[in-house]
């Protein structure tokens, strides 16, 4: 049966320091201990690995042959150690790794987009990767733990304990060119009362048309048009004058 002997980070790194300085009063002083407190700990070693890893003599302290090979080792354990412990900080920082984000709304502009651009400035080692989805289907990933976090227009009860406002937002209206509407400098929600308002299916359309059946204490066909879609062609569609759009800001 082999012999198993532990050595603890701190035997390594004191012994490191004593090769580097090859003087144990240099070395203690720089380690902030006392000399005889190194010179003990470093005599202990020896006699744990069974190997002389110093020569002692008035001129200093050097190491032997199998000393130099022992630090040589030593060194490259105590790196990848400090690595490892740093990797793990950081991860527990959320400086790095992979974080997964539920989408739920547009990021191309507002403040979602610049929270991830200064999120992205603040921590570049974090790996983000980003779903989209709706109300549901994202906090069913939520629950299973598919994604991290995810950032959307309206809390679920269940979540209440786990959630975090982080900005308010407008409501804004997407108009034709030459739509009535669009010299007002506000629009009220009366004033769509006879408008037909285009919903997309995902993202922020349920809570939107939602909104706007509370404000207006009706909803019908006549007022929403759902459509599954991109913004990009809801605002297509806006401009040939198929209904406005309700966006948040």
């Amino acid at each position: 049966m082999g012999l198993v002997v532990t050595v603890e980070l701190q035997e390594l790194r004191w012994a490191i320091t004593a090769a580097r300085y090859r003087s144990l009063r240099q070395a203690a002083e720089a380690l902030n201990v006392r000399q005889p407190t190194l010179s003990r700990r470093l005599r202990n070693l020896e006699y744990h690995l069974g190997a002389q890893l110093f020569e002692r003599t008035n001129g200093g302290t050097r190491p032997t042959v199998a000393g130099r090979e022992f630090i040589e080792t030593a060194s490259r354990l105590v790196k990848e150690a400090d690595g490892a412990f740093a990797r793990l900080k950081t991860r527990c920082c959320g400086e790095s790794g992979r974080l997964a984000i539920g989408i739920y709304a547009s990021f191309s502009t507002g403040n979602l987009r610049a929270t991830l651009s200064d999120h992205h400035r603040r921590f570049p080692d974090v790996d983000v990767h980003t779903v989209d989805g709706g109300h549901d289907k994202l906090l069913e990933e939520l629950a299973t733990h598919a994604i991290d976090i995810t950032i959307m227009t309206t809390r679920a009860a269940a979540q209440d304990d786990r959630a975090l406002p982080l900005w308010s937002e407008q409501v804004i209206l997407a108009l034709p060119q030459q739509h009535p509407l669009s010299d007002h400098v506000a629009v009220h929600w009366q004033d769509l009362v006879n408008e037909p308002v285009l919903i997309p299916e995902e993202g922020p359309g349920p809570e939107l048309e939602h909104l706007l059946a509370t404000k207006l204490h009706c909803v019908g066909a006549r007022q929403t048009l759902h459509q599954d879609v991109s913004l990009d062609r809801l605002l297509s569609l806006v401009a040939a004058g198929y209904g406005v759009l309700l966006m948040l800001e």
